[in-house]
């Protein structure tokens, strides 16, 4: 049977490599504590793959979301689950598509070395996909923004710096129309105290499969956002 080259074999080698070097006993054990697969993920961040969507004038590979996907693949392939750094790898790409020059200069530097690590704070409880059905609100004050409401399946919040996060800014508009998304920082947490910001709270949801991916509920109650972390700086775009 004639196979046609993988036009992806090149990134795939150098992937398989770097994942060779952590063997399946590393992922079991790391699964046996409930840990995050620190050092893989350092592993890949630095050798560059967890920057591969980041244009390269800031620090990233620019490659394809093809690319991105191939790398995903190597990952789980090699025992691995991408499901640790995948969100690392895709979150920025609202900021990449829709941040103004500043937002981009500011964090997408950061984010291709792996100093700050993003989140996506979308889903709520009883809406799930459904996102143009999403209640949290986000009210303008003289500072910048006040967010309250509920988010529910939100992947490593804890370890995370900044969150893309969604909430409606327009209460009289339905759907998607009234809602805007912020780049929210946030200080990283720990186990012992996972959300250390003001006006956060939450807490983790027990996991059947794999138990590193760390997913969690989270209140919002008066969490204050700058006014520079509207996306865009155009509101009603989220």
């Amino acid at each position: 049977m004639h196979t046609s080259p993988d036009q992806y074999q090149d990134i795939r080698d150098a992937v398989r490599a770097l994942c060779a070097q952590f063997p399946d006993e590393y992922h079991r054990k790391v699964d046996e504590k409930r840990g995050y697969p620190e050092e893989f993920v350092d592993a890949l961040t630095k050798a560059g793959w967890m920057a591969a969507l980041i244009p390269q004038e800031y620090g990233g590979s620019g490659l394809s979301m093809a690319e991105a996907s191939v790398i995903m693949e190597e990952i789980n392939r090699s025992g691995g689950n991408s499901g640790a750094c995948h969100g690392q790898m895709y979150v920025m790409n609202s900021i990449v598509r829709s941040g103004s020059d500043a937002q981009k200069n500011m964090l997408l530097p950061k984010i291709a070395t792996g100093e700050v690590l993003p989140t996506a704070v979308f889903t709520e409880p009883d809406t799930g996909s459904d996102l143009g059905s999403l209640r949290t609100r986000a009210t303008p004050t003289n500072s910048g923004w006040r967010i309250d409401g509920n988010k529910t399946w939100i992947t490593h919040p804890v370890r995370a710096d900044v969150m893309t996060l969604l909430a409606r800014t327009n209460p009289d508009e339905t759907g998607y129309k009234g809602l805007s998304m912020f780049l929210a920082e946030k200080p990283r947490g720990s186990d012992d105290n996972p959300f250390p910001a003001k006006g956060m709270t939450g807490g983790e949801i027990e996991v059947l499969g794999y138990r590193g991916m760390k997913e969690y509920e989270i209140r919002f109650e008066d969490f204050e956002v700058k006014a520079e972390s509207l996306l865009g700086g155009i509101e009603g775009q989220g």
